[in-house]
């Protein structure tokens, strides 16, 4: 499905749906510029999954936690060489613990998912508004 979003708060309404009912082991994978509302996207991925926690890029930590019912593991790639260094910070522990996984700069880990992930791709087509494609597989891991 394609969606078109005209600001940051329709982008986490989004997420928000798309997350509502997502099952533990989801992986989605979000691939998109700098700039284009994955975070928003994610922000409102946690309140649909009934969490209220303060959301933010991990581009620095690499990984945030958030945890509640159906814990929502948000991992930003944008500072990691491949896939190799995905797995050495405990990719598959997380895989293992029964939550959802959201994965910004997907792009930048080639190789890392088994297909089942649902991809999410982010397109900015002006300062506010935003193409947002979901295409979902299997989506479990």
């Amino acid at each position: 499905m394609t969606y078109i979003t005209h600001s940051e708060s329709e982008t986490e309404a989004l997420g928000a749906e798309f997350a509502k009912d997502l099952p533990a082991g989801t992986v989605a994978a979000l691939y998109g510029e700098l700039g284009c509302g994955k975070t928003a996207f994610v922000r409102g991925m946690a309140r649909g999954m009934g969490l209220d926690c303060l959301v933010n890029s991990p581009t620095f930590t690499i990984v945030n936690e958030y945890l509640g019912e159906r814990p929502l593991f948000h991992f930003d790639m944008y500072r990691l060489g491949g896939a190799d260094e995905l797995y050495d910070i405990g990719w598959e522990d997380y895989l293992g613990r029964g939550g959802v996984c959201a994965v910004e700069w997907s792009e930048n880990v080639p190789g890392a998912f088994d297909g089942d992930e649902i991809e999410v791709r982010f397109t900015k087509l002006s300062d506010t508004d935003r193409e947002i494609r979901i295409e979902r597989g299997d989506a479990s891991c």
